[in-house]
C-alpha cells in the first residue's frame, strides 16, 4: 500500500515539473540546481516505504520435516488452540503450553505419515461422501448442518477447517484398517474362550472408564532406559496418589494415543481391553489408581475414572439385501445414483427382479450371488449410513439411492426379528471383541514402527 501511495506520489509530482511539452518549454525549461531542496513528504513516504520493504514478515514456517512431508506452525498452533478451547469448555486444566505443543505436534507427525501412505495407497474421500459423514455427525448432535457451521463459527472454527479435518479423519481411518486388519489374527479357541467367559459373567459385565498415561521407552531399550521409565512412573503415581490432576499430567507426560485426551479411553467392556489392562482392573473400585504395570511399550498406570453394570437388552436383527454400484474413473457418481434411480422403479413396476439385478450389476462379491441378500444380522454391523438406511425401511420396502463409504446402494428390508441372544450372535460379539482389542494394541505398534521407521526433524 505504501508503495502504491509513493509511485502515485512520483507520478503526480512529475506530472507536475517534470513533463517536457513542445519547443517553448524546452526554451523554458530551466535544469534544476544542485541544492535544490527535496519535498518533505515525498522524503518521508520514500524513507517509510524503504523501512517496511526492508522487514519481511513470516506468514508461516515449517515446523516439522516428516519425511516427504511437513507439519506447519499454523497447523500446531491450531490444533493447540483447539485443545485449549475443548479443556475450556470441559472446565479441564491444561499443563504448560509446551507441553501441549509437543503432544499436539506428535500427533500431527502421526498423521502426516499416515496421509503420506494413503497418498501412496491411492486412498481418497470424495465430496460427495465427505459431506454425508458431516451431516451423518450433524443428525446425531440433533442438530443440522446449518446448525453445525453456525455452532463451529462461535467457537472461531472455520467450516472449511472442520471440513478438511474430518476429511484427514476418514482417510486416516481407512489407513489405519488397510494396514492393521492384516496383523490381526484370531483362533476359533480364542472365541470359543471369550464366549465361555461372557456365559460364565451373564449379561450383566461390566464397563470400565478408564484414565491412561504411558511411560514410554525406546524400542530396544537398555536397562538404563527401562529403570528411567520406572522411576518417572513411580513419580507420576505419587503426584496422582498426592492428589493431582490426571488428564493434566497424562497431557503433560503420557506418550499413550489419548494423551491429548487426558488419557480418556472412553467406556469399555471389560473383554474390549487389552489383555493386560483386562487383568489388572478385574475388583477395583472407582477412583483407584493401578500400575505402573510394564509391557513392551512402557509402564501404564491406570485410573478407574467410573464403572457400570451393562443392562439386558433385547437384540433386534434385520435380513436385508441391497445392490451395490461402485463409481469408477469411467461411472460417475451421478450416473452410479441414476442406475440405482432406474432398478428401484423397475422392480417397482414389476419389470425387473431384485435378486437378478443384483446378480448382474452389484458390485458386492459376498451377497451378489446371492441375488444381493445379507442375511440376518445387528444393523450396528453396517457403516452408518447404511444402518440409517435400514432404520428408516419397513418390510418389504426399497430404499432411495443413497451413498455409504463403499458406494452407492439401494436396499430393501426383508424382515425384523426381536429375541435373545443367541450362540451366533455371541460368538459374532466375542468376535468383535477379540477384534477392537486386538486392532487397538497393533494400531499402538503400527504407528510406533511407522514413527521410528520414519525420517523427523523438527525446526527449531
Amino acid at each position: 500500500m505504501i508503495s502504491l501511495i509513493v509511485s502515485k506520489f512520483l507520478l503526480d509530482h512529475s506530472a507536475k515539473v517534470g513533463k517536457l511539452g513542445g519547443d517553448q518549454d524546452r526554451e523554458n525549461y530551466q535544469p534544476m540546481k544542485s541544492n535544490m531542496k527535496l519535498n518533505p513528504v515525498l522524503c518521508f513516504l520514500l524513507f517509510f516505504s524503504a523501512a517496511v520493504s526492508s522487514q519481511p514478515q513470516e506468514l508461516d514456517r515449517v515446523a516439522v520435516i516428516v519425511d516427504q512431508g511437513v507439519v506447519l506452525e499454523s497447523e500446531i498452533q491450531e490444533l493447540v488452540q483447539s485443545v485449549k478451547r475443548n479443556a475450556i469448555a470441559s472446565g479441564q486444566d491444561l499443563p504448560s503450553d509446551q507441553a501441549v505443543r509437543t503432544q499436539a505436534t506428535e500427533r500431527l507427525i502421526l498423521t502426516s505419515l499416515q496421509m503420506q501412505m494413503a497418498e501412496r495407497m491411492g486412498i481418497q474421500v470424495s465430496d460427495p461422501q465427505l459431506e454425508q459423514t458431516i451431516a451423518s455427525i450433524a443428525e446425531s448432535e440433533g442438530a443440522t448442518v446449518e446448525q453445525l457451521r453456525a455452532s463451529l463459527a462461535a467457537e472461531g472454527v472455520s467450516y472449511d477447517s472442520y471440513r478438511e479435518e474430518v476429511r484427514r479423519e476418514l482417510i486416516t481411518g481407512e489407513v489405519r484398517r488397510a494396514n492393521v486388519r492384516r496383523r490381526v489374527y484370531i483362533t476359533p479357541q480364542e472365541v470359543e474362550s471369550l464366549v465361555r467367559l461372557m456365559q460364565q459373567q451373564g449379561l450383566q459385565q461390566a464397563e470400565y472408564r478408564l484414565g491412561h498415561i504411558l511411560i514410554g521407552f525406546p524400542p530396544e531399550p537398555t536397562e538404563e532406559d527401562i529403570d528411567s521409565a520406572r522411576d518417572r512412573a513411580n513419580k507420576v503415581l505419587e503426584l496422582l496418589n498426592n492428589g493431582s490432576d490426571f488428564a493434566k499430567i497424562a497431557i503433560a507426560s503420557s506418550s499413550g494415543a489419548k494423551a491429548l485426551e487426558g488419557g480418556d479411553m472412553g467406556w469399555m467392556n471389560i473383554n474390549a481391553m487389552p489383555t493386560l489392562f483386562a487383568e489388572a482392573v478385574q475388583d477395583k473400585k472407582k477412583g483407584e489408581l493401578i500400575g505402573p504395570i510394564r509391557s513392551g511399550a512402557g509402564f501404564h498406570i491406570l485410573k478407574v475414572s467410573d464403572l457400570k453394570g451393562m443392562e439386558q437388552v433385547e437384540v433386534e436383527e434385520v435380513n436385508s439385501r441391497h445392490i451395490l454400484i461402485k463409481p469408477t474413473v469411467i461411472l460417475s457418481e451421478e450416473r452410479a445414483q441414476q442406475m440405482l434411480e432406474e432398478f428401484r422403479e423397475q422392480i417397482l413396476a414389476g419389470e425387473a427382479d431384485f435378486a437378478e439385478l443384483a446378480k448382474e450389476h452389484s458390485a458386492d462379491p459376498g451377497s451378489a450371488l446371492k441375488g444381493g441378500e445379507l442375511g440376518w444380522s445387528d444393523p450396528s454391523a453396517y457403516v452408518p449410513a447404511f444402518k440409517e438406511a435400514l432404520e428408516k425401511l419397513e418390510k418389504d420396502q426399497i430404499s432411495q439411492p443413497f451413498r455409504s463409504s463403499h458406494g452407492w446402494h439401494i436396499v430393501q428390508l426383508l424382515d425384523r426379528r426381536v429375541g435373545d441372544v443367541t450362540d451366533k450372535v455371541q460368538q459374532e460379539k466375542a468376535s468383535r471383541l477379540l477384534f477392537n482389542r486386538k486392532f487397538a494394541e497393533e494400531t499402538d505398534n503400527w504407528l510406533r514402527e511407522m514413527r521410528d521407521s520414519a525420517y523427523i526433524e523438527v525446526l527449531e
